[in-house]
């Protein structure tokens, strides 16, 4: 079986980002079946390219069985909305001429958001005589809504036509949380399977202190408390409630809050630290996915936050996943399904969304308990082993992709 996967954030192990698609592409090789996957040569999460200047294509094979195509996307996805928008029909267009030179496909894959990429996919399962999966990631345009990103009365029309129009003519919808399902359903998707976020169990080491990674990046002596927030910088993330929690603990200096990773909203955060002077934070660029077990490793907790909007109590996000693999309590300031995977496993504490004070007493309260943290941490891991390790999930659907194939 040849599967096309056309994904624009798609990030391998060795760039930042989720690497979802990657990790699931080996286990697809690993059964016997061949992936090629079109994505962006501009980084989703940074918003830059690898190399000095964009390419028309590029090829990179860097794995047996798997070949991905970079095709040309303008490189301003951080920049305005118009700018965004730009960015997502230029990928939408160059990948549907670079499908239409991959031979011999058995299976197209597209994913939202972006969702306009569903489009290259639709058209090109429909000239290729080939199925149709459609990946709901997040729901789009419904979340871009509800933040106030997408205003114009005509573009959401269209948007929701589009997505609908996407729901009803997959002949399969995978989504990746359980709280899209009536969402898909309501809009027409008939034919849905859960395939959850997770994470890799082999990647990372509860054991492991990451003594080296706290030297490498200066985020003081070894034994400092560290709270750290792995993942994208914007404007859905809240991390200026973490900032005002840093602000609450600053007298704590025991206490180190971290930020890994980038996005359109870190240059802001970074002048805010510097004007509130905090001197318990710190900001790290981002790293490669297979580099995020050094990183993981040198947190005492972990945090995952939302703005508190009821949309986002759908999400399954995939960095609690990691924080759980890597044996580390979560600090969880997102309500709705994936707290309910938090209090089940007893792997963290829920804290209201938005609430900086209680963010904050929270880390502290951890700071003072490590025993605690050892057996959150401990039982995130083995809950996380039991439903979320990436090799159960990638068995769950390489059997729907094959059943799919077959009824063809």
């Amino acid at each position: 079986m040849h599967i096309l996967i056309i994904h624009q954030a798609f990030a391998a192990l060795d760039e930042p980002g989720g690497t979802r698609h990657h990790e699931m592409a080996r286990y697809l090789v690993k059964r016997g079946h061949r992936v090629t996957i079109i994505a962006s040569p501009v980084s989703y999460l940074t918003g830059r390219a690898k190399g000095d200047q964009i390419p028309s294509i590029k090829k990179d094979a860097n794995d047996e069985g798997i070949t991905v195509l970079r095709s040309y996307t303008y490189a301003a996805i951080h920049q305005s909305f118009v700018h965004r928008i730009i960015s997502f029909l230029s990928f939408m267009l160059s990948s549907f001429i670079v499908a239409m030179s991959v031979d011999d496909v058995d299976l197209v894959w597209g994913t939202s958001p972006p969702i306009f990429q569903g489009a290259t996919a639709w058209a090109i399962s429909s000239l290729k005589r080939a199925p149709f999966l459609f990946e709901v990631r997040d729901l789009w345009p419904a979340f871009a809504i509800e933040v106030g990103i997408l205003q114009n009365p005509i573009l959401i029309r269209a948007s929701e036509w589009l997505e609908r129009f996407f729901y009803r003519h997959a002949d399969l919808i995978i989504v990746n949380s359980p709280g899209f399902i009536e969402h898909v359903k309501k809009r027409g998707a008939k034919y849905i399977e859960l395939v959850p976020n997770g994470s890799d169990a082999q990647m990372f080491h509860p054991q492991d202190k990451g003594s080296k990674f706290r030297l490498d990046h200066d985020i003081g002596l070894k034994d400092s408390f560290v709270a750290l927030y792995a993942g994208a910088h914007g404007m859905s993330n809240d991390l200026n409630v973490l900032l005002d929690a840093a602000e609450i603990l600053q007298h704590h200096k025991d206490i180190k809050i971290v930020f890994l990773g980038d996005g359109k909203d870190k240059p802001s955060l970074m002048s805010r630290a510097i004007e509130k002077n905090l001197t318990n934070v710190y900001f790290i660029p981002p790293i490669p996915k297979n580099l995020m077990s050094e990183a993981l490793a040198a947190s005492d907790v972990c945090i995952a936050i939302l703005k508190p909007i009821p949309l986002y109590g759908t999400v399954y996000p995939n960095k609690v996943f990691d924080y759980m693999a890597a044996g580390r309590p979560v600090v969880l300031a997102i309500d709705g399904v994936i707290r309910k995977v938090i209090e089940e496993s007893e792997g963290g504490i829920f804290v209201a969304p938005g609430n900086a004070g209680a963010l904050a007493n929270t880390i502290k309260q951890l700071s003072s308990d490590p025993d605690l943290c050892i057996k959150m941490g401990s039982k995130g891991r083995q809950y996380f082993e039991k439903h979320f390790d990436r090799q159960l999930l990638a068995k769950k659907l390489i059997k729907i992709l094959e059943e799919l194939i077959t009824a063809e």
